[in-house]
């Protein structure tokens, strides 16, 4: 059985909540929520995206929120302890997650990061 998540683990702003929330409703049944995984880059070393999940492991860890469930793996968790995802949608076609609050792990580029996807930086 997985671990479930609390808001001390990761949180989700109602922007982020409210669109992870549209896009499961976008595609089929299979899906059992959004996984967010980490990768090797960004200005900590580790970059972090999201994407569709139709498996969750025993060892996954669930944020069940109204109308979605985050997953993350023990190993992606232990980097997204405290982290807020926020989604920021700019009306000009530029939509995207944010990843606020991330640790900084090894000599990173210091304040200017807080999203993370393609780089924070």
């Amino acid at each position: 059985m997985s671990l479930a998540l609390t808001d001390a683990d990761l949180s989700l702003t109602e922007s982020a909540r409210l669109k992870i929330t549209d896009l499961l409703h976008e595609v089929d049944d299979s899906i059992q929520g959004v996984r967010v995984y980490a990768t090797a880059g960004g200005c900590s070393g580790i970059s972090f995206g999201m994407t569709f999940t139709d498996v969750i492991y025993e060892e996954d860890g669930v944020l069940s929120l109204e109308g979605c469930k985050v997953v993350v793996d023990d190993g992606t968790l232990e980097y997204l302890r405290g982290v807020e995802i926020d989604f920021i949608d700019r009306g000009d076609g530029q939509a995207t997650f944010i990843f606020n609050n991330l640790p900084q792990i090894g000599g990173g580029c210091g304040s200017g990061c807080g999203s993370s996807g393609g780089g924070c930086c």
